[in-house]
């Protein structure tokens, strides 16, 4: 493929409405027939336009694909990241604000039905699909967000609430325990699960991160004086 991931050049200038039926077709077209099994007839027809038109906004599939994931992932991750702040900016009681933070953070693919069936698209094909189209997913995406959610982890760390040698380590852990949890059980929102359901994944998978980064009992006390009211910066 000639496009070698890189970030699409857009063309479509005054056809902001023909660019947005392509990217629609193009989310729908890849959610249901996969990388391999779309192809830029398909995504033509559905959108309604010609072939040519399409090729006047895009090189080529590979380029198609990586505009419309990772306008999804920018999307999904400033949507993330108001979640943490929502619930992360100011503890009042850890493990009662990363549940209600996870539950929120979780249930978020149902907000995004389109862009998870890319996911899952990636998940289901990822051998298929350029790596550079997955570094790129990966960089917009879910390795942004983990970043900010390490920062997050570190700020409670420098409060007492946590105790790790490695930021990045712990929101990676946080991330599997919860998201993961819920998002691979769901199979990324395709399959409904129950709140009862969501929430004791959430649940377990906050106790499970406290009693690995949790301080011991004599740093807890002193935390416990410290964590009600505090802001992160």
């Amino acid at each position: 493929m000639s496009s070698q991931g890189s970030v699409p050049q857009r063309t479509h200038r005054g056809q902001p409405d023909k660019h947005r039926a392509i990217a629609q077709a193009a989310r729908a077209v890849f959610g249901q027939k996969g990388y391999s099994g779309a192809s830029v007839d398909m995504i033509a027809a559905e959108a309604g336009v010609s072939k040519r038109t399409i090729y006047n906004h895009y090189q080529d599939k590979e380029q198609l694909f990586l505009s419309v994931i990772l306008e999804g992932s920018a999307e999904v991750a400033e949507t993330h990241t108001r979640i943490a702040d929502r619930h992360l900016r100011k503890i009042l009681d850890l493990e009662e604000d990363l549940v209600a933070f996870a539950l929120e953070w979780a249930s978020s693919p149902t907000a995004f039905a389109g862009h998870f069936a890319l996911v899952r698209t990636i998940q289901a094909e990822a051998a298929r699909i350029p790596p550079a189209v997955l570094e790129a997913w990966q960089d917009t995406g879910p390795r942004a967000f983990k970043q900010e959610l390490a920062r997050y982890m570190s700020q409670m760390a420098d409060h007492g609430l946590l105790a790790f040698d490695d930021a990045d380590t712990a929101a990676l852990h946080f991330y599997l325990l919860t998201f993961v949890s819920v998002a691979q059980r769901s199979f990324y929102g395709a399959i409904p699960i129950g709140e009862a359901e969501i929430t004791q994944l959430v649940v377990g998978g906050v106790k499970a991160f406290l009693r690995l980064y949790r301080p011991d009992s004599g740093e807890r006390e002193t935390s416990d004086r410290v964590r009600r009211g505090w802001v992160l910066r």
